[in-house]
């Protein structure tokens, strides 16, 4: 799942989508790590994407925008 938040310019990659308990670890300044069971990354949140992200060529014709929790 590819999720973009304009208003928050927040963008989330989800790898797993099974429901579990989620940590959050920070890696670099724009940049969390959801990990969940067996300390496997489920998610990524990338913050100011639009500063460090080519939305228009990463970003899928059909996504999910959304705002992310």
């Amino acid at each position: 799942i590819v999720q973009y938040n304009p208003k928050t310019d927040l963008l989330y990659l989800r790898i797993d989508t099974a429901k579990q308990q989620l940590t959050t670890g920070k890696i670099a300044d724009d940049i969390v790590l959801d990990i969940g069971n067996d300390d496997k990354i489920v998610g990524i949140k990338i913050l100011d994407a639009s500063r460090t992200v080519d939305l228009k060529s990463f970003l899928p014709a059909n996504y999910l925008m959304e705002e992310v929790v």
